[in-house]
């Protein structure tokens, strides 16, 4: 069963550091995790709620679980018909999570007015926003590739997670244009494959399609 769940910052670094095979255990006031059926769903949330408040951020993920251990989770509509969801009581999330079939993916990012990002610990991206970092790996990048590869190790949670942003965000007020940004995002994740093979380092996800005009 391919099910969804829009989740913020917080949540999503510790799926990752999870190995993207995990979702973490619910806190004691939350005693149901419920997954959704449909990814417009899973989007609404993330984009419309997660991107208000906390870190500013909202992401879908989207993975599979088995056909026949899904099927014993009561499905609920809690608003429209397209408002639907798996509900999984708290205790038994870590069965849950042992039947999901691979990576847990993330297939959209969202982010509201004011993101700062995951803070980096390195040299090169520590005490900057994520915009800053990756000014700073881009100009790294200028004059040496393989001189990001440490910034890289020491800091694949915020690389994993910041990336999304850098995916989005405009850069040509710090001289950067759209070409360069995606040479330099490109760059990162041929490096992240090559030098550490961490599943998920330097993940992509389609970019928002453009405001229709008139």
């Amino acid at each position: 069963m391919e099910l969804f769940r829009p989740v913020g910052l917080e949540e999503l670094c510790l799926v990752y550091e999870a190995d993207l095979r995990a979702f973490p255990p619910r806190l004691p006031d939350q005693p149901i995790f419920y997954p959704v059926t449909n990814a417009g769903y899973a989007t609404q949330i993330a984009r419309e709620w997660n991107t208000q408040s906390g870190t500013l951020a909202g992401f879908v993920t989207r993975f599979v679980v088995a056909d026949g251990y899904a099927a014993r989770f009561e499905r609920r509509v809690v608003g429209a018909r397209e408002h639907e969801e798996l509900w999984v009581p708290a205790d038994e999330l870590a069965g849950f999570n042992a039947h999901l079939e691979g990576r847990i993916e993330v297939i959209g990012a969202h982010f509201g007015a004011g993101y700062a990002g995951e803070a980096g610990r390195s040299a090169t991206l520590g005490a900057k926003t994520a915009h800053e970092q990756l000014v700073a790996l881009v100009r790294a990048l200028r004059s040496d590739a393989e001189a990001v590869v440490p910034d890289l190790v020491a800091d694949r949670v915020a690389v994993f997670l910041n990336f999304f942003f850098w995916e989005q965000a405009s850069f040509l007020a710090d001289g950067i244009d759209d070409g360069e940004r995606d040479a330099c995002l490109a760059t990162l994740r041929r490096l992240s494959t090559e030098r550490i093979g961490s599943a998920g380092l330097a993940p992509q996800v389609p970019r928002p399609a453009p405001p229709a005009t008139a």
